[in-house]
């Protein structure tokens, strides 16, 4: 077991400067980093590690790319029912807050339409016919769920992308921060959670939405961003966002570009943006009724801070 985990750990990084100690790793995809203040190296080595253990965690239990793993067995499950564990309750629950909130417009069954849609860059949109045969796999309120169990008609799947990093980064904030009263950051790909009792955190905002280009300074919070810098489609001149609306199968219209709120906890910032993306032309309305400070991008050139 010792060796398991000391390979593990191979993975992670630990630099300093100054008072400041950054641990570097990669989790979900995404360069990841938990900083800390003021402590020696062998707290900050502990920090760094609990914050990578948990990450690594949550991935390997939720990640819809593994085949070992609890999604996988629900998504395999056939049309019977699948125990959960008391983790997995509580997020599914947020999904289902996160579904009735928006209307059915966030919904963690709807990864199946990746086999239509690739949002690679290209210009390859799918056929109508081929979105509308997905669409009968799509749907939250076609699941059943009892007291610690799920079942899934046969052909859909739950993918937990949406929620999952953000709930990595809280989690993992939490965790590290039972270790020590010190000032912390956890940063997973953009999505963080901080807290300073000596000095503000000053976060760089290059590549987000663009009025938060420059530098970000603040003492407790947290931050994410939903977009389609990366994932898109382009096609005679238009643009066609990874946002899909499940209950048709396609990109939501009139989407922003990107979209960052700043909350308590990374889980309702990233909740936050993600539905302020499914509004599409209404986004700015819809944060502005939620009271957050949020940073808009629309296009190259149009944005909104408010």
């Amino acid at each position: 077991m010792k060796q398991g985990r000391d390979e593990m750990y191979k993975a992670l990084t630990l630099e300093q400067d100054g008072p400041l100690w950054r641990g570097r790793f990669v989790a979900m995809a995404s360069p990841c980093e938990c900083l800390v203040r003021g402590v020696d190296e062998s707290l900050a080595r502990e920090v760094a590690e609990s914050v990578a253990a948990e990450a690594w965690r949550i991935e390997h239990k939720y990640s819809r790319y593994r085949d070992d793993n609890l999604v996988a067995a629900i998504n395999a499950g056939d049309q019977q029912w699948v125990t959960l564990d008391e983790e997995t309750v509580r997020l599914l629950d947020f999904a289902d807050q996160c579904w009735r909130l928006s209307a059915g417009a966030f919904d963690i069954t709807s990864g199946v339409l990746r086999r239509a849609w690739r949002f690679d860059g290209s210009d390859q949109v799918p056929q109508p016919e081929q979105v509308h045969a997905l669409l009968p796999l799509v749907g939250w309120d076609k699941v059943e769920r009892e007291a610690g169990c799920i079942r899934l008609q046969k052909g859909m799947e739950l993918d937990l992308g949406g929620i999952g990093k953000e709930y990595a980064v809280d989690s993992a904030f939490q965790r590290a921060g039972k270790l020590t009263d010190a000032d912390l950051l956890v940063n997973f790909g953009g999505d963080l959670v901080a807290r300073a009792a000596t000095s503000p955190w000053q976060v760089g905002m290059e590549g987000t939405a663009r009025p938060m280009a420059g530098q970000l300074r603040f003492t407790t919070g947290a931050l994410a961003t939903s977009g389609d810098s990366r994932r898109y489609l382009l096609r005679n001149g238009i643009r066609y966002s990874h946002v899909l609306d499940p209950r048709s199968g396609w990109p939501v219209a009139d989407a922003p570009r990107a979209v960052t709120v700043f909350g308590q906890q990374c889980t309702q910032a990233g909740l936050l943006s993600t539905l302020a993306l499914l509004q599409g032309r209404d986004a700015e309305t819809m944060l502005r009724g939620a009271g957050v400070q949020y940073w808009i991008q629309w296009g190259d050139d149009a944005a909104a801070t408010g």
